[in-house]
Parts: C-alpha cells; sequence; structure tokens
C-alpha cells in the first residue's frame, strides 16, 4: 500500500497499536472531570480502569493490527 520497507514494520505496529490504547484509554480517562486536589485518585482509578479495559483489546486487536501493517508495507529488495 504505502511502500514502507518491510523492516520498519515493527515501528508501523507500535505507531498503531499506540494510537488505539491511547485513544481508548484518554476517552476513558476524559470521562469523569475532578477537581487538582483528586487529580491522584482520579489518575489511579482511571489507569487501573483503562488498563483493565485495554488489556484485552489489545490482546485481541494485536494480531489483525500485524497483519494491517504487514499489509502497509514491503518486502526490501536488498
Amino acid at each position: 500500500m504505502l511502500g514502507i520497507p518491510r523492516r520498519y514494520s515493527h515501528f508501523v505496529f507500535g505507531t498503531i497499536q499506540s494510537g488505539l490504547t491511547c485513544l481508548i484509554a484518554a476517552a476513558i480517562a476524559s470521562l469523569p472531570a475532578t477537581a487538582a486536589p483528586d487529580f491522584v485518585k482520579h489518575w489511579l482509578a482511571s489507569w487501573l480502569i483503562s488498563w483493565t479495559a485495554m488489556l484485552p483489546v489489545v490482546l485481541l486487536a494485536a494480531p489483525a493490527i500485524r497483519s494491517f501493517s504487514l499489509r502497509l508495507t514491503r518486502e526490501s529488495q536488498d
């Protein structure tokens, strides 16, 4: 598709994976709005909820993302 050399597929995979992970985690963490004194408590609770939600997403999405990243790259002609 894009013609990115296959040797960079791990960067493509990481970019897609981190984007998906951050998108979902940020949405979960942004739902409740709290004042500054409650930040640490809110952050820890949001992190735990986000991590619990993301673990199955990452485990289930990783094979599809890996396959997609391989379609976006090509074997080098070295």
